[in-house]
């Protein structure tokens, strides 16, 4: 009973019926209360999305399997420290950490979401030695920007360590059932001395093909009890009853139903009309009296109640009259019991020999295909592990350079892939993001656009899916994005970003907060959504609450850059300019080919009248992307506060080459101008400034 509602419920929850695999559960730990079978509940719930349950269940469990899915409730209820202490116990340091590489992994996750980045490393490191395929556990060194080269990682050893590991125990398995398969061949070959060798081997076929077709039903060479004792366990398939075998169909070995049912019900067969000049020497066409004669030895359960070869020879002349009414008839009868008997003494002489040169050759034909299988299967996995290795290495080298901010690097990088593995969502986000952080909005818009298009339910990348296309001002296919993911998962965090993106593309700056303080409630550890409510609170010019979800996003991931750089934009409008100098060059430090990043930085490094080494910023800046106009402007700013309005003319002109529609570039040169005392052409520049429809800051310069 136990057995059979374990095997229901992992059933039910292989078909994700987990409200029927909870119900049964609970019947069977009702049953029998062991803790095992309490694991099997709290896994029960957790996939039912009940934590909860599965914590009071599991609490004061000291089974490895218990601690580690204790821990995993404790981590879904946002309980860390409980969690952490179950899988380390403070009091009990020399305690492994349940469940291998995942438990190494979980623990990882919770000392990352504590601020201890080393501590995490190392459990990360230590999952991925346990298990080289766990791509979570690399995947989150990458993130923390520490992970080691994909060649060291998912190396040659690597794959030949999978290799032994996935090999020795199946070679042992096939091992140990070769032996026990060898075993029972000589047994069969033993009990059936008196069959064909034609019946053995249609016998092994058959017992094979029912073993491997029907894995409930354990045969035996029909049905042969030996009273030898063997170190093979029996397998213990009942003979049926002649009540049983009435409407079943007999083993293939007996053609002849109506005799075959004679035999086991031990009925007296019927009359038949023998002709012993016509009928051939076949065993095919045995009549049913010696059919009887060898099933009844075959199917007797003692060997020693068979009549010896010598025996039979002494008692043929005085059992012929009893052959002859046995058989009934007219003489003819007899002859053909006397010829039948002739033909068994034949296969009783020859069966010994031939069975057993059929099982030696059968055992080595057996040996030498097991071989020649093995063999296949061994180099069939060695060469799936080297592909996978080598899928993982393109893969993680592209997401290790991406996480290190090397955007170039990596597409070139993922280039490399086989077309089928491109042409997939992730890796196509992938693409897009390195575009997004090269400041290439268009190439991102097709890149997560075809992923979108790919993989529409796919919702991991679509919250910066759609701050490209808040860059690139696309309103319309930024709203029906939004309304496309609301409608897909309204409790995706991912959704209401883009939801909130249209409302802040609208300047409706309040409703595109609500929206994303919505994502930040359905995952608190989304630190995307903290960003953006901070760029919202900044664009209120509430600094404090602004701040406020800036150092959020920081406490869910110290290198989400983009929090750096919202903290720095905060302290430089309220002018402390130490303080936004300290955290744009932390943002630079974690993304050090940002053009945006070393303009930023260079801005407070000027406003703090460091001069040369503003300059020195954007000029570096202007190197890293040559089509960002920002740091031209500023370059330009800070050439007329050093009072070099010839070179800073000479970067508007540039400037102008780059973006022709800038008023602020004009309200700039017109100023320039009006300082050298060349006033026709500040007038002209500041007309053009006007016609632009500039700001009121440039307003403000040109009324000046």
């Amino acid at each position: 009973m136990e057995t059979l509602m374990v095997d229901r419920v992992h059933s039910s929850l292989r078909l994700f019926m987990h409200r029927n695999a909870i119900f049964l559960c609970e019947r069977l730990c009702a049953q029998f209360p062991s803790e095992t079978n309490v694991q099997l509940l709290a896994t029960c719930y957790l996939h039912n999305n009940q934590p909860y349950a599965a914590y009071h269940i599991l609490k004061g469990k000291k089974l490895p399997e218990s601690r580690y899915l204790f821990a995993t409730s404790c981590f879904r209820m946002n309980l860390l420290r409980e969690a952490e202490e179950t899988l380390c116990p403070v009091n009990e340091p020399n305690m492994e950490v349940p469940s291998g590489a995942t438990g190494h992994y979980l623990l990882g996750v919770i000392y990352r979401c504590t601020g201890r980045i080393s501590a995490a490393a190392e459990q990360f490191t230590q999952a991925l030695t346990l298990d080289p395929l766990l791509w979570s556990a690399y995947e989150e060194l990458c993130i923390l920007g520490i992970a080691e080269d994909t060649d060291e990682c998912f190396s040659e050893s690597t794959a030949l360590r999978l290799q032994q590991e996935h090999t020795s125990t199946p070679t042992l398995v096939k091992s140990n059932f070769a032996n026990e398969n060898r075993v029972l061949s000589s047994r069969v070959s033993a009990s059936l001395r008196d069959i064909s060798p034609k019946q053995i081997k249609q016998l092994h076929a058959n017992n094979i093909a029912e073993v491997s077709g029907y894995p409930h039903v354990r045969p035996t060479a029909l049905h042969v009890q030996n009273s030898s004792t063997s170190n093979v366990p029996q397998f213990d398939t009942p003979s049926p009853t002649a009540a049983q075998t009435s409407s079943i169909m007999p083993p293939p070995l007996f053609r002849n139903v109506h005799a075959y049912q004679n035999t086991i019900s031990g009925d007296a067969p019927t009359k038949q009309k023998a002709n012993g000049v016509n009928q051939p020497l076949r065993r095919k066409y045995m009549d049913e009296a010696r059919l009887k004669k060898v099933s009844g030895r075959l199917f007797n359960s003692d060997s020693t109640s068979i009549p010896r070869r010598s025996e039979r020879l002494k008692d043929t002349a005085t059992n012929s009259n009893s052959n002859t009414s046995q058989f009934g008839g007219n003489g003819t009868g007899h002859s053909s019991g006397s010829r039948y008997e002739v033909i068994d003494e034949m296969w009783t002489d020859n069966i010994s020999g031939t069975s057993s040169s059929v099982s030696t050759a059968d055992g080595r034909s057996f040996e030498q295909d097991k071989a020649e299988r093995i063999l296949l299967q061994d180099s069939k996995l060695a060469l799936g592990i080297r592909e996978l290795l080598g899928l993982f290495r393109t893969l993680g080298e592209g997401f290790r350079l991406s996480c290190l901010f090397k955007c170039q690097e990596a597409l070139e990088v993922y280039r490399k892939l086989p077309e089928s593995q491109f042409n997939t969502g992730w890796v196509l986000c992938q693409v897009g993001k390195a575009y997004f952080e090269l400041v290439d909005y268009l190439e991102a818009d097709r890149y997560f656009e075809l992923a979108h298009r790919l993989s529409p339910c796919t919702l991991d990348g679509m919250d910066i899916y759609s701050t490209v296309l808040y860059h690139l001002n696309e309103e319309m296919r930024l709203s029906y994005l939004a309304q496309e993911l609301i409608s897909i998962d309204r409790l995706s965090p991912q959704a209401w970003c883009a939801v909130g993106n249209c409302f802040a593309l609208r300047k409706d700056h309040e409703t595109a907060l609500k929206n994303f303080q919505r994502s930040v409630q359905l995952d608190s550890r989304f630190a995307y959504a903290h960003t953006l409510c901070g760029h919202e609170y900044s664009a209120l010019e509430d600094y404090e609450n602004s701040i406020k979800f800036y150092r959020c996003a920081l406490q869910v991931d110290e290198r989400h850059y983009n929090a750096w750089y919202g903290l720095g934009v905060v302290y430089l409008r309220q002018e402390k300019f130490e303080f936004a100098e300290h955290h744009f060059r932390r943002a630079f430090q974690i993304n050090p080919r940002s053009s945006v990043l070393m303009c930023y930085l260079g801005m407070a490094l000027n406003s703090l009248k460091r001069n040369k080494e503003a300059l020195e910023m954007m000029e570096k800046a202007i190197a890293a992307d040559k089509k960002n106009p920002l740091p031209k402007y500023q370059k330009a700013l800070i050439l007329l506060g050093l009072q070099k309005y010839q070179e800073a003319l000479d970067e508007l002109e540039r400037l102008k080459e780059i973006a022709p529609h800038e008023s602020s570039m004009y309200a700039l040169m017109g100023k320039i101008y009006k300082q050298l005392n060349i006033l026709d052409k500040a007038v002209f520049c500041f007309g053009i400034a006007l016609d632009l429809k500039p700001p009121a800051a440039d307003l403000a310069i040109i009324k000046w």
